[in-house]
């Protein structure tokens, strides 16, 4: 509940930002029932409010959006649904959402955790963009109010406790690296995608030092083995 209500105050940042770009109030709640991924409605606005081409902006945000495939992936496994369910619990497949999820440790809680944050997200967020569609000028400033950052902060509090390992902790620093250096001159969505390259590139690594290691693991073991003999 704390995720669904943090991350759905910022609705009203994108209400606001999407009637700035010049989407009417039903465009813009439109965009929050049926699109329902707020990094790509933040880049498809975004775009149109910078004068983009429309078909531009939307090939962006659906590279933003692809990223939720992926977590389909996952969460497919780990919730289990089948049948009608699985369309539907699609439509709530985000950031958020996986991240709760895939910190829970069975199938039962796994399940509370995605349809809890789903639903309190998905209501929150589709009523704050309403409200911040209407009372666009009223508001002012979203900047001032920080409504922004929340959803990636939120993002960050859940991902941080689970990189345990120094293979994910890289992985991480990796990924934040490539986002830095390609976001200012890729257009929006793709350095998301290409930050995705640093899991396979540092699960190489590891693969290649493993590999040169384990000669000297096999050497150190025979020689145990000649000593046990030996004695």
């Amino acid at each position: 509940m704390g995720v669904g209500v943090a991350v759905g105050l910022s609705g009203f940042a994108f209400g606001v930002t999407s009637a700035g770009a010049g989407l009417s109030v039903w465009q813009t709640c439109a965009l929050s029932l049926l699109v329902f991924t707020g990094a790509s409605q933040f880049a498809l606005v975004g775009a149109l409010a910078a004068g983009g081409n429309p078909f531009t902006a939307a090939a962006g945000a659906f590279f933003l959006g692809v990223r939720n495939a992926f977590y389909g992936l996952r969460l497919s496994a780990v919730l289990g649904y089948r049948g009608a369910v699985r369309p539907l619990a699609a439509h709530w497949i985000i950031d958020e959402t996986a991240a709760v999820t895939l910190a829970q440790t069975g199938r039962r809680s796994a399940r509370l955790g995605f349809t809890v944050t789903g639903l309190s997200l998905y209501v929150l967020w589709n009523l704050t963009t309403l409200g911040g569609a209407l009372g666009a000028r009223a508001l002012g400033d979203t900047a001032a109010w920080g409504l922004d950052a929340a959803g990636p902060a939120v993002f960050v509090a859940l991902l941080a406790p689970m990189l345990r390992s120094a293979v994910e902790r890289c992985t991480a620093g990796l990924a934040v690296l490539l986002l830095l250096v390609t976001l200012p001159v890729l257009p929006a969505g793709v350095p998301v995608l290409l930050s995705a390259l640093a899991a396979p590139a540092v699960l190489a690594v590891q693969g290649r030092w493993r590999r040169r290691l384990a000669p000297q693991e096999r050497a150190g073991a025979d020689h145990d083995t000649v000593e046990e003999d030996r004695t």
